[in-house]
């Protein structure tokens, strides 16, 4: 079986791991986060009503 060349090893280790950093940047900016519309039933009371 033939070994590859410690250059080879160099060029396949810088083009995955740019691949793998191009990978993630675009995940970043092209999952956008919904905004959730909060109802009238799910909106927290501003008046705490303490027992004690």
């Amino acid at each position: 079986m033939p070994q590859m060349a410690p250059l080879f090893w160099l060029n396949l280790f810088i083009f995955f791991t740019l691949i793998y950093i191009l990978f993630f940047i675009l995940n970043y900016f092209i999952s956008v986060p919904g905004t959730q519309q909060m109802t009238s039933d799910q909106q927290v009371p501003t008046k705490l009503n303490w027992k004690w």
